[in-house]
């Protein structure tokens, strides 16, 4: 199911919004709450823009650890393993901007998680 401009769902390290939604585009907030951090995942069918608009963070892209804070701005191509993890005392909001011929949760494929959503085949 494709997202939709007003979703709001919550996840346990905090919740997102899509804000707008395009045919080949979505574009989300994300708000991680401190001492969590998504699952490392990679999609198959879209590219992300980060752009860290509060708090501040560590990126891991591709095994590569970035420092994140305020006005830091990421590519997340296609097939790239990544996550984000809130290493400070507030909230941590990023604005995602999503690229690609499918937008949804299902181009998801997570390979580690702090919340046991990985799939017995994937690690």
């Amino acid at each position: 199911m494709s997202y939709s401009a007003g979703e709001l769902v919550n996840r346990p390290w905090g919740v997102w919004e899509v804000l707008v939604k395009g045919e080949n585009y979505a574009v989300k907030r994300v708000t991680i709450d401190p001492g969590k951090r998504l699952s490392l995942q990679f999609h198959h069918h879209r590219l992300e823009l980060w752009t860290i608009v509060a708090g501040q963070g560590e990126v891991e892209l591709d095994g590569a650890r970035l420092t994140a804070d305020l006005g830091d701005q990421f590519r997340i191509p296609k097939l790239a393993r990544h996550r984000i993890a809130n290493t400070g005392s507030l909230p941590l909001v990023l604005i995602e901007v999503q690229f690609g011929s499918r937008l949804d949760e299902g181009d998801i494929v997570r390979l580690m998680d702090d919340f046991g959503r990985v799939p017995a085949t994937a690690e």
